[in-house]
């Protein structure tokens, strides 16, 4: 009888398995052409996915040499304009304050892609919707079915949902394991990291 962690980790190979590299190509590809413009990078997730969107703005300015903001970053702002407009606009209206424009991109962290169908992460439905307007790039790694962020993106990485009872920690782990690999690919890597170089 197998243990759990044996389990998860065979999940973990399957769902890598099921993964397209020329979709994280093209991912990687449409983010470059977004810094090469001189276009900004507005990394966007809710709850867990808010943690990585923090995270991976650390990378892409420090080891990739975007401009790259995470609006949950900024949680009196944030905080404000939930509190005074509401959810759903929070983070359209966020990127209206920052000027989003078409040279600039978004790249969205979520566990079902948001849906307006269901009612569901309209903050990022929203927020791809202004960017669409603007003619922003949008870019996406999510699971599920991709969601309302699989039909807006330019770009998009969809974790299959395998496993249905661990969906959730499957695309977000896998999330992390995607946005490092975007970090350290040879078209958007400009800095190196420390350990690395480290004997």
């Amino acid at each position: 009888m197998k243990v759990f962690a044996e389990t998860y980790l065979d999940e973990t190979r399957r769902l890598l398995g099921e993964l397209n590299p020329l979709d994280l190509e093209r991912l990687a590809l449409g983010l470059a052409a977004v810094r090469e413009r001189g276009g900004r990078l507005f990394i966007l997730g809710v709850g867990g996915s808010a943690g990585h969107a923090s995270h991976a703005v650390n990378d892409f300015r420090k080891l990739c040499g975007f401009e790259a903001y995470a609006p949950t970053d900024n949680v009196s702002e944030l905080t404000a304009r939930i509190n005074d407009e509401g959810w759903d606009t929070s983070l359209a209206a966020w990127l209206l304050a920052s000027r989003i424009n078409d040279k600039d991109g978004l790249l969205i962290f979520s566990v079902g892609g948001g849906s307006r169908e269901k009612n569901i992460s309209m903050n990022l439905v929203r927020a791809m919707e202004l960017a669409r307007d603007v003619r922003a790039k949008v870019f996406g790694i999510v699971g599920r079915d991709g969601g309302f962020t699989a039909k807006a993106a330019d770009a998009c990485v969809v974790v299959p949902p395998m496993f249905h009872e661990r969906i959730t920690p499957h695309t977000e782990g896998l999330c992390a394991v995607l946005w490092h690999l975007l970090v350290s690919h040879p078209v958007l890597k400009k800095s190196p990291t420390k350990w690395e170089g480290t004997r």
